[in-house]
């Protein structure tokens, strides 16, 4: 079967397993092909290709809710659904979307690209669906690592105690970014080494009938029996306590295995989950044998060796600058401990992990007890520094609040991936934090420039003894610049004036700073001198030069690469307004109030414009002309 001609899953209806295997061989020779070019999340896709082809044959999407979580794996349900065709323009502007796309197909019934989500969206619709008093099936999809969020496990509890016909999917690979941690990845070991619970369950529940009851009293032991039988056969009974009937394990590779749970699981009532077993990156050696989740996303790459081609790079890496800054702080000060929600790969921990593996905490997929369990860390005198990324760090915003900034806890925070990330799209953009963060009392706000900043900053955030703190960095390479052997301390809140100008004023800050210098000298040319701030500070502001800035009666420009509402210009703004300084001519330029979706930094930063040109020319148009100057 051409890939190209699957328009509808119904295609797949009348397929046999032998049919059903050829075409997986073809998904995955695609898969490999494709993405060799474009780049994308290979190893999850990979897995999931016999899982995703049973699913689309025993149920009627989009009648039946298939819900992804995370939405790593939904590559081969695209090309069930009819964009096979699409898949050259994967994660590229204005291109097919990384994750579920709503607007993309009636098939994709939910959007995501965090994790643990898709149970609690399972029941929110078949609650929809029993008031409505339809019929149809909700089954949402989720991998061994999101079950480890606090928001599946809510959910968990939810659908159990309310006994509504759902049909989980755990897709468990051992694996979720990098290998899985905590005592919920030891149950599902056991359940995975364990026999076919479900069938031996029945022949339990069939002897038992078969003792006679006379009277209440053998009756009550023949139950008795049975439940505890199924503690001998199924270590745990994790599921089966929080209201589940538990299927498993499953070869999730293996056609019939899982035709047969899943059709047995369509004849049961209320909750069902099944344990699919599945080896992520499975056809290709390289990703097969990833133990470190080199292949869970992956660059344009060769086939052949799986060597990545990546582009010449001008620097170090920030998540390395940041990770090689904290290891040196470390192995100094025994105070200072590293803690991270499953991100130890994607944050460059390896070497702390190494070298300090009994203070490197990976607590998995669970941002909110990330960051409540730094608190904790603090109130004993401890160093904690939290590496999230911003887009994740929203998960934790309650327990930021609540337990860091309200008890002005020295929790520091290393805010990766913060502002535009590109190719991973809306769900992943890091530009709401500075907005959730600066009205928080407590907190500190900062970002580097270059390298050299960078270390210095995150030196200060450990040293710090007077509340939350936080670094902000972006992805990718820093700009490359002479680095000080000694580490020393930023002063809180304060700016650095990087070229001194007397026609307008560029207050700016990280990622920023290289488009408002491009800016002045583009003006300069038309003899127009700009003053350029590294406004390092976004909160505390450095109200010092913000009030001689004010004195000077010039334009100022406020530039991030942030949402505009509550952003560093608001804070601008807002400082004016709170000292009673008239300022006649301030703009704003940043993010505006919508999401970004997917495509290149470069070309999401053109669209929004936020391009040295277009920078440049709301300049223009703020300083006067050359004869009202004179």
């Amino acid at each position: 079967m051409d890939l190209n001609e699957i328009k509808h899953p119904n295609e797949l209806k009348d397929l046999s397993i032998e049919e059903l295997k050829t075409l997986s061989e073809h998904i995955r020779s695609f898969l490999i092909e494709q993405l060799s070019v474009t780049g994308g999340h290979l190893g999850p896709n990979l897995g999931v290709v016999e899982l995703t082809l049973a699913l689309h044959q025993t149920f009627d999407s989009p009648k039946d809710k298939l819900i992804w979580d995370v939405g790593h794996q939904s590559y081969v349900h695209k090309i069930l659904t009819g964009r096979t065709n699409a898949f050259s323009t994967l994660r590229k502007y204005k291109g097919l979307c990384g994750f579920p796309k709503r607007n993309e197909s009636d098939h994709d019934i939910w959007e995501t690209g965090h994790s643990s989500t898709s149970l609690s969206a399972a029941m929110g619709m078949a609650i929809a669906r029993d008031i409505k008093k339809e019929d149809h099936s909700v089954v949402p999809i989720i991998g061994d690592g999101a079950l480890t969020g606090g928001m599946a496990l809510e959910a968990l509890n939810h659908i159990g105690s309310e006994k509504k016909n759902v049909i989980v999917i755990l897709n468990d690979n051992e694996m979720s970014i990098a290998p899985n941690v905590g005592a919920l990845h030891n149950i599902l070991g056991r359940l995975r080494s364990g026999n076919k619970y479900n069938w031996v369950k029945d022949e339990i529940e069939w002897v038992m009938k078969k003792i006679p009851a006379v009277g209440g009293r053998i009756a009550t032991v023949a139950e008795r029996v049975k439940d505890s039988m199924k503690y001998l056969v199924v270590p745990g009974m994790f599921f089966e306590e929080l209201g589940f009937t538990y299927y498993g394990p499953v070869d999730g590779h293996d056609f019939e295995d899982l035709f047969k749970s899943i059709n047995y699981a369509k004849k049961t009532e209320g909750p069902i989950l099944i344990h699919a077993i599945t080896k992520k990156g499975k056809g290709y050696k390289p990703a097969e044998t990833d133990k470190v989740g080199t292949w869970h996303g992956v660059g344009p790459y060769k086939i052949e060796s799986g060597e990545g081609l990546k582009k010449a790079s001008n620097g170090p890496g920030w998540s390395k600058i940041v990770s090689d800054t904290l290891t040196k702080v470390a192995e100094k000060d025994e105070k200072v401990v590293a803690i991270t929600p499953a991100m130890t790969v994607g944050s460059k921990l390896e070497d702390f992990k190494k070298k300090f593996p009994d203070r490197l905490f990976d607590v998995g997929i669970a941002e909110q007890h990330a960051t409540t369990l730094a608190g904790g860390v603090a109130t004993q005198g401890m160093k904690p520094f939290l590496s999230i990324y911003s887009t994740f760090l929203q998960r934790g915003f309650d327990q930021v609040v609540h337990d860091v900034c309200r008890q002005n806890l020295n929790v520091a925070f290393g805010i990766d991936r913060a502002g535009l990330v590109g190719a991973d799209g809306e769900t992943h953009q890091g530009v709401f934090d500075i907005s959730f963060l600066r009205d928080l009392p407590n907190m500190t706000i900062m970002m580097p420039k270059d390298a050299n900043e960078c270390q210095h900053m995150v030196y200060t955030a450990l040293e710090h003894s007077d509340g939350p703190i936080a670094v902000r960095y972006p992805r990718g390479n820093a700009k490359e610049a002479p680095s000080d052997e000694s580490l020393k301390k930023v002063p809180i809140g304060t700016w650095e004036v990087i070229r001194e100008g007397n026609d307008a004023v560029i207050l700016t800050f990280g990622t920023m700073i290289d488009k408002a210098l491009e800016t002045a000298d583009q003006l300069e040319k038309e003899d127009v001198s700009v003053k350029v701030v590294n406004a390092r500070f976004i909160k505390p502001l450095d109200e010092q030069m913000l009030s001689e800035i004010a004195n000077l009666n010039l334009p100022v420009l406020t530039l991030e690469e942030h949402a505009l509402q509550g952003g560093f210009g608001s804070a601008v703004l807002e400082f004016f307004e709170s000292h009673n300084i008239p300022f006649p001519f301030i703009k704003r330029m940043g993010i505006p109030d919508r999401f970004i979706e997917h495509g290149s930094v470069d070309e999401l930063l053109e669209e929004i414009g936020l391009t040295t040109e277009q920078i440049t020319q709301t300049l223009k148009e703020m300083v006067p002309s050359k004869e009202k100057r004179a």
